[in-house]
């Protein structure tokens, strides 16, 4: 079960209620740059982690400004839509929501507030440029944007790009060629670690570790395959995006 630190206790608190009642993200930023972006991306992977679990969401983006700039760098990532909330709203968990938790930049998580519902802190990206770098494989980026652990500041320079964009071509790769091979199943201990990792506080990291370790283990091709389709319903790269291409 999904289980994340709560930034106002440090403690950590089940993010998946019980009873699968619908559960409220609100990513809150401050104004478009790459830490808003990082927030933003956190939320959305939340989102996914809670899906796969079976929880229904509803996602809500509290922005300050520049939300048309947000949506669309978003959009870029592969973020999924968030319907617009109030920004500052401090809303309680309402009808029908069994729970509500808040993903907020690091410098505000930890203040006195009146936001019902456990917070999850992101640490900035540095330096904060404005956005996507120019040039840059949106792809690229959040694969950069996942590989540091969400609590911990993080660079997104020329070489933290490279390294997420050949880590991407290498599996897309990869996966193009286990999926010419006989499908078969995910090993039992695999998806338990891919899930163990995930639930851990959303450990992405983690769930790229168990990856790196398949693709040079001794599987067959075709569980190597739906492993990484498996995975990338919560990383969102598009690991299977070149399935089908020409050799």
């Amino acid at each position: 079960m999904l289980r994340i630190i709560d930034a106002r206790t440090g403690e950590p608190v089940t993010a998946a209620p019980a009873r699968r009642g619908l559960t409220r993200v609100e990513a809150h930023t401050a104004g478009y740059d790459s830490t808003s972006l990082r927030v933003l991306l956190v939320a959305d992977v939340l989102v996914r982690a809670l899906e796969l679990g079976g929880t229904p969401v509803w996602a809500l983006l509290n922005g300050e400004r520049d939300r048309p700039e947000l949506r669309a760098g978003a959009a870029a990532l592969g973020i999924r839509p968030f319907e617009d909330g109030v920004a500052g709203s401090g809303l309680g968990v309402g009808l029908g929501e069994a729970q509500a938790l808040h993903v907020l930049g690091e410098g505000t998580a930890t203040s006195d507030g009146v936001f019902a519902g456990a917070r999850i802190a992101v640490a900035p990206v540095d330096p904060a440029a404005a956005g996507i770098p120019a040039g840059a494989d949106p792809s690229a980026v959040r694969l950069a944007l996942l590989s540091t652990r969400r609590g911990a500041p993080l660079r997104l320079d020329a070489d933290a790009l490279a390294v997420a964009q050949d880590t991407l071509r290498r599996w897309r790769r990869a996966v193009a060629d286990w999926a010419r091979q006989p499908s078969r199943a995910i090993p039992d201990e695999v998806r338990a670690e891919l899930r163990t990792a995930w639930e851990d506080d959303l450990d992405v990291p983690g769930v790229l570790r168990v990856l790196r370790s398949v693709e040079t283990s001794d599987l067959p091709a075709g569980a190597r395959f739906e492993t990484y389709a498996y995975a990338d319903r919560l990383l969102g790269v598009e690991l299977t995006r070149d399935v089908g291409a020409p050799a």
